[in-house]
């Protein structure tokens, strides 16, 4: 895709403009999305290749943004081999039956995408012929380590009591644990690309409530591993998580292409911290729930923060806020495209 601004940009190669796309931009802020979701649930919409298709596309239609990312979510893959997990609404994830032993090592079987996830991989084919040849599609994949707190934890947490009692009591179970969710996010992953994805995010979204030492040795190598064994494929690779601005150069060393940052580190100093890698952000997203002219100062911050656009991918610092007017967000790319378009 030689005209992708966002491919370029992850290699951190000239852009013509810095390209933009936004965290859960298909989702609860479009009404059209509320559509589809007034009559088909979360998991009804991932299992449906026509449904994750035009849910996909919504944003890009709208907004115009350089780049689309796969509607689904990060335990797909688990609920794909019968682990038992639920999608509550305005809730998450939550496990019927948590991790509690060496015993439920066994629940978490290899995945197998062309049996276990067809309507996946189908979704991420008929995107790739129906999207802008200038719009890639971005594959999605959940890290060990927050895929493991919503196992322990049997759902969201704001401790990680669970989850951090396990890590530090039983480090070798824990290890087989990651380990095991390590391979079931890169072969979901690998499938992804290898049905058309031209890029891949690797969501370790909770990964900020470790401390670096411990993400050294409990956290990174299980997602190295993930983002090591996507190398050969020849796809960017993003890593994101939050509140993770102490861990940024320890995120990059994982193996990513593009370091993902949130609101809370500036990307100037984001840069300073992740030298030699492309940087994703960072608008803080309630931001856009202010007065236009106080969203378009900060845009303008991001941008001049960001050093210009050689390896800067525009997004917010987490997900799209569902109270989010999409007329803002429209123009938050239209004015990222011509503050930094170059001939």
């Amino acid at each position: 895709m030689p005209k992708s601004a966002f491919l370029l940009a992850c290699r951190g190669e000239p852009v013509p403009h810095t390209p933009v796309w936004f965290m859960r931009q298909a989702g609860r802020a479009l009404p059209e999305y509320r559509e589809v979701r007034a009559k088909a649930s979360m998991f009804d919409v991932i299992r449906t290749p026509e449904l994750t298709v035009e849910v996909t596309l919504q944003p890009v239609r709208r907004y115009g943004v350089d780049a689309a990312i796969l509607f689904s979510d990060i335990v797909t893959p688990l609920e794909a081999i019968g682990v038992g997990v639920e999608l509550k609404e305005g809730v998450g994830p939550v496990f019927a039956d948590p991790f509690r032993s060496a015993d439920d090592l066994a629940r978490l079987r290899p995945l197998e995408p062309e049996a276990d996830i067809p309507h996946v991989i189908d979704a991420v084919r008929l995107l790739a012929r129906e999207l802008p040849e200038d719009v890639p599609l971005i594959g999605f994949g959940g890290a060990p380590f927050t895929l493991a707190s919503y196992f322990v934890e049997g759902g969201p947490s704001k401790t990680y009591a669970k989850t951090k009692t396990l890590m530090f009591t039983e480090p070798d179970l824990w290890a087989q644990l990651l380990d095991r969710l390590a391979a079931i996010t890169l072969a979901s992953l690998r499938a992804q690309v290898d049905a058309g994805a031209r890029a891949i995010q690797l969501f370790d979204s909770w990964a900020g409530q470790v401390a670096p030492a411990d993400y050294e040795r409990y956290v990174l190598p299980a997602s190295r591993t993930i983002l090591e064994g996507l190398a050969d494929l020849g796809v960017p690779r993003i890593h994101f998580g939050v509140g993770t601005g102490e861990l940024l150069a320890l995120m990059g060393d994982a193996g990513a292409d593009v370091v993902g940052v949130d609101w809370r580190v500036p990307l100037d100093v984001a840069r300073a911290r992740v030298p030699g890698k492309a940087l994703q952000g960072n608008l803080e997203p309630t931001v856009c729930l202010a007065p236009w002219d106080v969203v378009e100062a900060r845009v303008h911050d991001v941008l001049s923060r960001a050093g210009g656009p050689a390896g800067h991918v525009f997004n917010l610092g987490h997900g799209v806020l569902p109270e989010t007017p999409p007329d803002t967000l429209t123009r938050v790319v239209d004015l990222v495209h011509a503050s930094t378009s170059s001939p």
